[in-house]
């Protein structure tokens, strides 16, 4: 079984900034892509950014330039920079992370969500 506990969000004013962290941990034996996700009041999850076992990263054009992914592979945890914070960024933000197990199964895990609030 894999774990993903998530951690960073918060309230913020607008131009504000967050960092959100993921760390995986459980029967692990390697893993690949690693995002972040998000979901507004009444709208549909949608994928705000995600990086690579090799550490391509692609975004959202809605958080292009405002937003960092990164990963520390050996902690096992992926974050996310979020900067120039504006008030429709406001989502439960979810971590997902596809994992290959002990027994080389791969499936995707996801986090248990961490609300970000901008409003001033």
């Amino acid at each position: 079984q894999v774990e993903l506990v998530e951690s960073g969000g918060g309230l913020v004013q607008p131009g504000g900034s967050l960092r959100l962290s993921c760390a995986a941990s459980g029967s692990i034996r390697s893993i690949n892509a690693m995002g972040w996700y998000r979901q507004a009041p009444g709208k549909q999850r949608e994928l705000a950014a995600v990086i690579s076992s090799g550490g391509s990263t692609t975004y959202a054009d809605s958080v292009k330039g405002r937003f960092t992914i990164s990963r520390d592979s050996a902690k096992g945890t992926v974050y996310l920079q979020l900067s120039n914070l504006k008030p429709e960024d406001t989502a439960v933000y979810y971590c997902k992370c596809t994992v290959m197990d002990y027994f080389v199964y791969t499936r995707d895990y996801w986090g248990q969500g961490t609300q970000v609030t901008v409003s001033s």
